[in-house]
């Protein structure tokens, strides 16, 4: 008994202390002695480096509200507490200014950064590790020919015992897998590039897959829907709860400015997506377009009755009066849909079937609460189709009227989670 015990605690010393000697193994790269300087790179690289920075969002992450591009400070919330972005800029002391090449590359390929600390996987590396080291070559160029600002990020608030940056490689043992892109030799080219921007600088799953309880990617539901930011980061799979199937083309005229007319308007954290979106060559979008319609995997079906009935359902006039036994809550709803929505939900070339939104069609009613809570503030080509914010509504105005609309334009069961996420939504305590 005795030197079974031994044996056990034997093991579980190696087991800690293999665990360790993995934490620590990552060392500091030496930084430069001053930046480089920006007439040091090709402008060619540097004109390709902007593309992929816009490819992977860096702006929107790592700046925030009213500060100066690049400098960090945005506040990211997490189901662990708050990480605020990091200065990118080539600032030597608060940026990366002293950052060799080497010392991006490893961040980018492998989540560490130049003195050895291991990044919080709100930065994305597991999907960045899978860049060619030309493509980072080419982001490191445009980053270090930016203007440097000197800022440092507030600290993090994190909750214990996830502030200790060392856990974070047992999250890497678990969820991260380093590795380029490879091919798929039974696909095409462009459904090869699609895949290599979607699962890698574009990092489209970090937003539309599900996680599980330590945050990471649930393998086993790629693109089945996530969250980001209070929103519902919606399915792209064949689980997606847009009424009419996605196909390539209405794909891209959806990236090039925020609208198709039988899906809707991007909203939320999608905006400023679609504003870089639309800075990608049209191969790429293309490209990108094609991969996700193969992920969604519903083109068979034949969207010309949901449209038809949509456009039935989209007011001409007034919906008809509800039925005697409808409850009082649905009625309230009409009545207040009838007051404040039906003038610009009329049918007409504006109005998108609210039949085919897929806000209203999706299992998360939250992306549905943010616009009416604090309008639509569409991307930058598609500025006519602004919303004003009907924040004035009470929580049980907003949840009448939502339930009436989800009833009456939709062939969805009522949401069960209503009332709460409206007052998760607004802010207000949960119960």
């Amino acid at each position: 008994m005795l030197r079974a015990l031994l044996v056990v605690i034997a093991v579980v010393v190696v087991a800690v202390g293999g665990a360790f000697a993995y934490a620590m193994r990552h060392g500091a790269i030496a930084p430069l002695a001053a930046p480089p300087a920006p007439a040091s790179f090709d402008a060619k690289l540097v004109e390709k480096g902007e593309l992929l920075a816009s490819m992977g969002y860096c702006g929107v992450c790592h700046t925030r509200a009213g500060g100066p591009n690049l400098a960090g400070g945005l506040a990211l919330p997490t189901p662990f507490g708050v990480i605020h972005s990091t200065n990118i800029t080539p600032d030597p002391e608060t940026g990366i200014g002293n950052w060799s090449e080497e010392a991006f590359s490893r961040a980018m390929h492998q989540g560490v950064d130049r003195e050895g600390h291991y990044l919080y996987p709100a930065f994305p590396y597991d999907h960045f590790t899978r860049v060619t080291d030309d493509d980072i070559k080419a982001l490191y160029a445009w980053l270090m020919t930016q203007k440097p600002v000197k800022y440092v990020a507030p600290e993090n608030g994190l909750k214990f015992p996830f502030n200790i940056r060392l856990l974070v490689a047992g999250w890497n043992l678990l969820f991260f897998k380093e590795g380029r892109f490879q091919p798929d030799p039974a696909k095409d080219a462009a459904w090869n590039r699609g895949a290599y921007l979607v699962e890698g600088l574009g990092h489209c799953g970090s937003c539309h897959s599900p996680r599980n309880a330590l945050g990471g990617v649930d393998a086993a539901r790629p693109f089945g829907g996530g969250d980001i930011e209070g929103w519902s980061g919606t399915a792209l799979n064949a689980s997606s709860p847009a009424p009419v199937p996605w196909t390539e083309s209405t794909l891209v005229d959806y990236f090039v400015d925020g609208r198709e007319k039988h899906h809707g308007i991007a909203a939320g954290p999608m905006t400023p997506v679609v504003d870089r979106l639309a800075d990608q060559s049209d191969e790429d979008l293309a490209a990108i377009a094609k991969y996700i319609a193969s992920v969604q995997g519903r083109q068979d079906v034949k969207p010309d009755d949901i449209v038809k009935r949509a456009e039935e359902l989209q007011l001409t006039n007034t919906p008809g009066a509800p039925p005697p036994n409808v409850d009082a809550s649905l009625q309230a709803g009409r009545q207040l849909f009838m007051q404040s929505c039906v003038n610009c939900h009329r049918k007409g070339e504006k109005a998108v079937p609210l039949a085919l939104a897929t806000t209203l069609n999706g299992p998360d009613p939250r992306n549905a609460i943010h616009i009416i809570q604090t309008g639509l503030r569409p991307p930058k080509a598609s500025r006519d189709y602004t919303m004003p914010s009907f924040g004035w509504m009470s929580d049980q105005d907003m949840a009448n009227v939502l339930a009436f609309m989800r009833g009456y334009f939709t062939q969805k069961g009522p949401w069960t989670n209503l009332d709460t996420a409206i007052r998760e939504v607004r802010g207000a305590p949960k119960h």
